[in-house]
């Protein structure tokens, strides 16, 4: 199929609630939507960039400049979802505004074939349990509250962020409040090596992982942490690609991988980072990025690949959003149904996307040379 061109799509999702985590607090998702047009038909992709560069070194406008001038133009001619990253590779970095970009081909070509995400990228099961991410509270009592009534609504898997002040009290309370409850953490980079002993006072708390406590670059340190805790390390923002994966299995550095499609250039690459974990019997699950339905229907076929044998943060639509996009996903019996439509399987409801779009731009494709 050829591309006709991509609109990009600024939207602003106000947060249900103040969402803290250790590089700062949110309370409105800035997003950046594509829509790619073909001569076959459409297809759509979520670009998860923050704002501001503090998950990673990409932000959300950078990703439409780089859109705009590079990563578009150079899909000119034939084009289908295998095909991008290749095109794109001469242009280094920028994962997140790529997988976008492959993400809403794909999504365009799968659509025209009639085949389902979580059909091409090898889903076998049709519905997957889900986890939730809990932010950084300002007490005690308010962490709990929010836990008791994320684990009522029936969430499997219950991921507490943490930073240096806040770790040890809030998992021992909310271990002792709910039990055998399916417990994790994530520091999101914001401890050093020299807090090992300190992150080892975490193992008597059976907990499920601890994902990402040293900064990404990291690997190395990783590993040495991992002989002093007992608590599986699970890396996050260290993975950027399948060879980066199987470098920190190599290295001990982790033995959980949380898969993010956009942190590591789209689902294509996230399917092969999946195969090596599976290769290496390492666990795996999929990450999530407070996506609207558009990118939770992604990640929902992708948590349903056979390795990824830990529930991800793939929570309701309601978890974050009073209303999101596209029809919104229900939590049933602690799970998400995974779509079974062409592409996604989901499209945005014009109303609600009208609603939260802040503006628009075109970026048509080049005229071919004759």
């Amino acid at each position: 199929m050829k591309l006709t061109g991509v609109e990009l799509r600024w939207v602003e999702m106000p947060l249900k609630s103040p969402f803290r985590t250790s590089f700062g607090t949110q309370t409105v998702r800035q997003l950046l939507l594509l829509r790619a047009v073909t001569d076959e038909g459409e297809g759509w992709g979520e670009c998860v960039a923050m704002a501001d560069p503090v998950y990673s070194s990409e932000y959300l406008e950078g990703c439409a400049d780089v859109l705009r001038r590079f990563l578009v133009p150079a899909l000119t001619g034939p084009v289908d979802g295998v095909s991008v990253a290749p095109r794109l590779a001469r242009f280094h970095g920028h994962r997140m505004a790529k997988g976008a970009l492959e993400m809403a081909v794909l999504d365009a070509e799968l659509r025209a074939r009639g085949v389902s995400f979580g059909r091409e990228l090898g889903a076998v099961r049709d519905r997957v349990p889900c986890g939730v991410s809990v932010g950084i509270m300002n007490s005690i009592p308010e962490l709990l509250d929010a836990v008791g009534g994320y684990v009522d609504e029936g969430y499997v898997r219950i991921k507490l962020k943490i930073e240096p002040g806040w770790d040890l009290e809030p998992v021992r309370a909310v271990r002792e409040r709910f039990g055998d409850v399916l417990l994790q953490v994530d520091a999101n980079t914001a401890y050093t090596l020299a807090d090992a002993r300190h992150l080892a006072k975490l193992d008597p708390f059976d907990l499920l992982l601890i994902e990402q406590p040293l900064p990404e670059e990291e690997l190395l340190a990783h590993a040495e942490l991992a002989k002093v805790v007992r608590t599986p390390i699970c890396l996050d923002e260290s993975i950027t690609s399948a060879s980066s994966a199987a470098d920190a299995i190599k290295l001990g550095a982790c033995q959980v991988v949380n898969i993010k499609p956009g942190r590591v250039g789209g689902y294509l690459e996230a399917r092969r980072i999946h195969d090596v974990c599976a290769a290496h019997g390492i666990a795996a699950w999929c990450g999530g990025m407070l996506e609207t339905g558009i990118g939770r229907a992604a990640n929902v076929a992708l948590a349903a690949l056979p390795g990824c044998t830990l529930p991800g943060d793939t929570s309701a639509s309601d978890r974050y959003y009073a209303m999101d996009v596209t029809e919104p996903f229900v939590l049933d019996d602690g799970h998400l149904v995974v779509p079974t439509g062409p592409g996604l399987g989901v499209t945005p409801l014009p109303d609600a996307l009208d609603a939260v779009t802040v503006k628009t731009e075109w970026i048509p494709m080049a005229s071919s040379p004759h």
